[in-house]
């Protein structure tokens, strides 16, 4: 960089820094005092490799807690980007300005972002063999006693996924959504899918896992179904001009992101479960209590994010056959 890119780069800082009422003196003096910049600092390597803290000595347990940890960074990812399109993004001046919320959302902008989303949660199912195939079943059947009544089903941020994708009927229990389609978010929330998954097997009452979990993200939850109540996933899509070159496109990348958080993520527990939970004398139930036979299979919930973009004869077979060989290859588990 010659001096006079210097010069001109100075100037531009300095209109900057005038524009907020700020010395660009005083920050050039914190710039020639500070330390350079570093990976391991800009990351937080040492601390991030000090959030794992096993509860046994079984070493495949490491595994398992940082394989969850690297989901829920995904899924922080995904709300990241449903973020952005619920404000229809932010706009970002070239000096690095932040301009605040865009006024319209445009098509390319929600296409490439749920494009986004779809590969953090391929990337996610793929990457369960690393469980699945990375840990002796043994092991994990008996460090996985350690851990009761957590639970993956206690993960907060899937169900903040869920609730800003699509309006909240759409994933209540299906045997009841027609009754209670018009009725208020508070009126509805008791028969979201999720919470007749949590039952105890013989009993069927609320496990502790979900008492814990209510307690902990019921009141959180009810402001989140509200505040996207207008701008979920699908709402937003619905703002778009429906004569958009993008809408074919746009609609497939829906489509995906309904089979890959809705199907596919499911279906690779169900794989995970299968291999760990089933037993030759009858089934184990997961930690948190959870009846994990009836919950994770998608046909018998049938949530669909976006019930428009498919077929009637798509809906009726949600989850069977042609997804399952899609995840299994022969199909030879039934889901």
């Amino acid at each position: 960089m010659d001096k006079q890119q210097i010069q001109e780069n100075i100037e531009k800082l300095n209109e900057k820094y005038q524009a907020m009422g700020q010395d660009i003196s005083s920050y050039l003096d914190g710039l020639l005092l500070s330390n350079y910049l570093n990976y391991w600092d800009y990351v937080n390597v040492d601390t991030l490799l000090t959030l794992q803290k096993p509860k046994t000595d079984f070493p495949d347990e490491l595994i398992f807690i940082i394989y969850h940890q690297i989901t829920e960074l995904y899924f922080k990812l995904s709300l990241h980007e449903i973020e952005q399109i619920a404000n229809n993004g932010r706009e970002i001046a070239a000096n690095g300005e932040d301009k605040g919320w865009n006024e319209e959302l445009s098509a390319q902008y929600f296409l490439e972002r749920v494009e986004r989303i779809n590969r953090y949660f391929e990337a996610l199912t793929k990457s369960f063999e690393i469980m699945v195939q990375g840990m002796e079943p043994e092991q994990f059947k008996r460090f996985r006693m350690a851990l009761l009544p957590a639970s993956g089903f206690q993960s907060g941020q899937y169900r903040l996924i869920e609730f800003a994708s699509t309006p909240l009927y759409h994933i209540l229990q299906k045997d009841v959504r027609d009754d209670i389609k018009d009725k208020s978010i508070e009126e509805q929330y008791p028969y979201v899918y999720w919470k007749k998954g949590a039952t105890e097997v013989e009993t069927g009452k609320k496990t502790l896992t979900l008492e814990q979990f209510e307690a902990k993200y019921k009141n959180e939850f009810i402001s989140w179904i509200k505040r996207f109540e207008d701008c979920n996933l699908w709402k937003k899509y619905k703002s778009l001009d429906e004569n958009d070159p993008l809408q074919e496109k746009i609609q497939k990348a829906l489509r995906s992101y309904d089979l890959n958080v809705n199907v596919f993520w499911p279906l690779a527990h169900y794989k995970s479960a299968v291999k760990y939970l089933q037993q030759q004398e009858g089934d184990a139930p997961a930690t948190g209590g959870t009846n994990w036979q009836k919950y994770l299979p998608p046909r018998f919930q049938k949530r669909i994010f976006f019930p428009e973009l498919w077929t009637e004869e798509e809906q009726n077979e949600w989850g069977k056959g042609w997804v399952v060989q899609q995840i299994f290859g022969s199909g030879k588990v039934d889901n």
